[in-house]
């Protein structure tokens, strides 16, 4: 069983009680439940619902999406990167700059993550 509170963030997972549930219910007003035993998660990287978005997400994007997970500013990523100004992170953002080779390689060791979703 998996219990997902919206607000604030908190998910349990494994055996949970329904007196457990009925508190956070009443305390937290919106949760959700999820019983279904055989669900199985999934990388949402590996879903095919990911894999149709991915292609209608742009690199800027996608560089905004990866800032806001890790709570950067626009200026913070800017200074990250190597001085580069708010300014420049917007228009790339926007889709006004395209991202270079190396600021793509900069972005996906900054994020852990593959250097394609920058390119």
């Amino acid at each position: 069983m998996q219990v997902v509170v919206k607000r604030p963030r908190i998910r349990l997972d494994g055996e949970i009680t329904n007196k457990l549930i009925a508190y956070l219910a009443k305390e937290f007003g919106e949760i959700e439940v999820i019983t279904d035993a055989d669900e199985e998660l999934v990388e949402v990287t590996e879903s095919d619902w990911y894999r149709s978005l991915r292609g209608s997400i742009s690199p800027g994007e996608n560089m905004k999406l990866y800032r806001e997970l890790h709570g950067l500013t626009q200026d913070a990523l800017g200074r990250r990167l190597g001085n580069f100004t708010r300014q420049n992170i917007s228009n790339i953002e926007n889709g006004h700059r395209a991202i270079s080779k190396n600021m793509a390689v900069a972005l996906a060791e900054l994020f852990d993550v593959s250097v394609e979703k920058f390119l």
